[in-house]
């Protein structure tokens, strides 16, 4: 692990996306609040596994943004490239867990309120050139968000040798996401976005995830396909972050088994997927996106991954 003083150490992980404050309702009542986002999930929870991990943010200078700062400083990770901005509101999102379904839904909009809650702001050109150094030296580069300068920084990643793992919520603009595809290591989508990009020009060794639901996924790397049936889940009281948990299962793996990227294998990697998958299933047990980080401790989540 690296320290708030030590900004030519390398990182293992450096994201950027979105980051919000989750208010979380649990059969009606309010039950929590928690760092979320896909991009806040998957950064947390593997600075809470020991990763060195650097979030690259923007934030408000509010009660919120503190918060979320805070978590992330306490799981260990590196905060000094969150900027926090007076002139935006920090994102909140609702999210309602009816417990006797374990179905989940986000609003942007408090309850009983027209009014909606700060979106997610994008990182600028100034903070992705104050971060070049500690982007170009990551072992991981990972955005769920795009924007032409979040697209620099990947491109940045993949010509250091990092490996650049990319979740869009969508597509967007298309040809942007097909510039940012080209130096994409790991592709992760559902199927219903990526069905209309099947040429979208990834390099031959990256891994394509597609996603299909509680069903499973399927992996694609060149010209070879996998299929990964979704593994059951022995209790299920929230299904939040399932997805997140698979990239945090893959990217903990990536971490751990450092090799070129023109030297992997998609058998290989399909591990890496599984024990993200053992980890969404454990998860849907507990409340919250990460609930098995307090369900069954970050040392027994460090064994159910390099045990899978």
């Amino acid at each position: 692990m690296i320290t708030e003083n030590n900004d030519h150490a390398a990182v293992d992980v450096v994201g950027t996306g979105f980051i919000t404050l989750d208010v979380i309702y649990e059969d009606g009542s309010r039950a929590a609040e928690a760092l979320g986002g896909s991009c806040g999930n998957v950064l947390i929870s593997l600075a809470r596994l020991h990763r060195s991990v650097a979030p690259v943010a923007r934030l408000g200078l509010d009660a919120v943004g503190g918060f979320l700062v805070d978590e992330f400083r306490h799981a260990g990770a590196v905060t000094k490239y969150i900027s926090q901005s007076a002139d935006i509101g920090s994102p909140v999102l609702l999210q309602v867990v009816e417990t006797a379904t374990g179905t989940h839904s986000f609003s942007f909009t408090p309850q009983g309120s027209n009014e909606r809650f700060p979106r997610y702001s994008a990182i600028d050109a100034g903070q992705a050139v104050a971060a070049r150094n500690l982007i170009r030296g990551c072992s991981v580069f990972y955005a769920d968000r795009l924007t032409e300068t979040i697209a620099d920084a990947m491109e940045m990643a993949w010509s250091a040798g990092a490996v650049v793992f990319f979740e869009p919520s969508e597509i967007g603009d298309e040809t942007l996401f097909r510039r940012a595809v080209r130096h994409v290591s790991v592709l992760k989508c559902s199927e219903e976005r990526i069905s209309s990009l099947q040429d979208a020009p990834v390099d031959e060794h990256a891994l394509t995830i597609v996603t299909h639901g509680a069903s499973g996924l399927e992996l694609r790397q060149g010209q070879k396909s996998m299929w990964c049936n979704a593994t059951p889940a022995a209790r299920v009281v929230d299904t939040s972050g399932s997805g997140d948990m698979v990239s945090v299962g893959l990217i903990d793996w990536l971490v751990r088994h450092k090799r070129p990227r023109a030297r992997w294998d998609i058998t290989d990697l399909a591990a890496g997927v599984r024990a993200g998958q053992v980890l969404a299933a454990t998860n849907c047990a507990y409340l919250g996106a990460r609930g098995v980080f307090d369900g069954i401790g970050v040392d027994g989540v460090r064994r159910l991954l390099s045990e899978s």
